[in-house]
């Protein structure tokens, strides 16, 4: 599928509020441009969703389109509550998924 990358800090204290910045590499093929060589048009494959979960409960949620460039960046705030895991899926269309996630230690 795709390469995803996360930048957040690695601990923070409770209650401030943080940033989150995510990059993933993927295409975006929309379906409308076609193969140079043999004429006939590239299948759309977009990642179509992204959920982002933190301490058991989506924090950030998004749906895309075609119009959403390639390698789509995504920059958020989120309050620190508790330390674990922000988890990243990005689903594309056909089902394929990307996972990726970083550790919050709250002090």
């Amino acid at each position: 599928m795709a390469k995803a990358r996360v930048k957040a800090p690695k601990s923070v204290k409770k209650g401030e509020v943080f940033e989150v910045k995510a990059l993933i590499s993927h295409n975006m093929e929309t379906g409308l441009r076609k193969d140079k060589k043999t004429g006939k048009t590239i299948p759309r494959k977009i990642i179509n969703k992204l959920s982002v979960t933190y301490g058991g409960k989506e924090v950030f949620g998004s749906d895309w389109h075609p119009a959403v460039s390639a390698n789509p960046y995504v920059s958020f705030f989120v309050r620190a509550s508790e330390s674990g895991p922000i988890k990243f899926v990005w689903t594309e269309d056909g089902g394929g998924v990307t996972e990726k996630s970083v550790d919050i230690l709250v002090a």
